[in-house]
């Protein structure tokens, strides 16, 4: 079995140092000092006190490894409409692309019956040029709930977790997604297939909508977010703004709101992916987490007064820094004849 990581940063080096051990033949997509690194030194993962180096194949041309079994696609989800142009060689007949990206999917209306069947999201996918190039048909959804830190290029550390819940867009049980769950497992990772993989995805959305702006806003970090009064009214109002909107999208919350700004207390003093990509001087990664829920309420007529005040200030600090670049009038929300199309 051939799998090809794509992007190799944080989750992906930490993946393709863990499924090296799972008997599949894997490769790596990095770029610049991290594929340097990789490349002179092996990859590094730093995890349970130990330190591991992994030899893999790395490239930042995707020629040199040919048709694949599966890519995972682990760039930030606004990364991936650049980094278009590098898939076709890792593309044949078969191969399935796994989306372990946070945020919205591109193929999110894929064979999901009902009036927005087949809609593409504009914040996420502008012009539907990841529909039209990766094809909503090869997509397997994947949530990934591990915490890891590219601490150097070429070194992974891993702080927590393991578990990268995978399933259909339709939700059927098939070959490729039982023979994907038996290649993690065998690396020690968990990877249940699931019936109704838009129910995880809203689930880790759920706090990454309201807790990684409101992180970069305010520089605080996810102990003080959830713990102190203020803040954490902000992240309830933006969370039952969204419910209601994954609700009439038909998915199912299995905990309460209460409860899952509490599991994000208790993971303690942790910066958000976005306050450390703002630290850092990162472009931020706001249209799948926070853009698509405000594209997404709009479709389905629920307002969102306080997801839409939080984005404006986020748009604008992020601007102001030059680490984003807002979505243009053309890749506004897509009328349904023209995204079904």
């Amino acid at each position: 079995m051939k799998i090809c990581v794509f992007g190799a940063g944080a989750i992906g080096g930490f993946l393709g140092a863990k499924l090296a051990a799972s008997g599949a033949e894997v490769s790596l997509v990095a770029r610049g000092a991290n594929l340097a690194a990789i490349r002179t030194h092996g990859l590094t993962l730093r995890a349970d006190g130990k330190e591991t180096v992994v030899r893999l194949p790395a490239t930042d041309d995707p020629a040199e490894f040919g048709p694949q079994d599966y890519v995972i696609v682990t760039l930030k989800a606004n990364q991936i409409d650049a980094a278009l142009k590098y898939f076709a060689p890792l593309l044949g007949p078969e191969t399935a692309i796994v989306t372990a990206v946070n945020g919205v999917p591109y193929w999110y209306f894929h064979r999901q019956p009902g009036p927005w069947e087949n809609r593409s999201i504009a914040s996420v996918d502008p012009g539907r040029r990841q529909w039209t190039v990766l094809g909503p048909e090869r997509a397997i959804g994947c949530v990934v709930y591990p915490a890891t830190e590219l601490v150097a290029p070429g070194v992974v550390e891993h702080v927590y977790g393991d578990r990268f819940p995978i399933g259909e867009p339709s939700g059927e049980s098939t070959p490729r997604c039982e023979r994907l769950s038996a290649v993690f497992a065998a690396a020690g990772l968990k990877a249940p297939v699931l019936d109704r993989i838009r129910d995880e995805i809203w689930l880790k959305l759920w706090g990454n909508l309201c807790l990684n702006p409101l992180s970069a806003l305010t520089g605080t970090t996810l102990d003080v977010l959830c713990g102190e009064t203020g803040t954490r009214a902000v992240a309830r109002a933006m969370m039952s703004e969204a419910q209601a909107i994954a609700e009439r999208l038909n998915v199912r919350f299995r905990v309460d709101l209460e409860r899952r700004l509490d599991g994000a207390r208790k993971v303690g003093a942790h910066k958000t992916s976005m306050l450390q990509d703002l630290e850092r001087g990162r472009p931020l990664e706001i249209d799948a987490l926070v853009t698509a829920v405000q594209e997404l309420g709009r479709l389905v007529e629920v307002p969102t007064p306080t997801l839409d005040v939080v984005l404006a200030l986020i748009q604008h600090r992020a601007e102001a820094l030059r680490l984003y670049d807002r979505p243009t009038q053309d890749d506004a929300i897509q009328p349904a004849a023209v995204a079904a199309e």
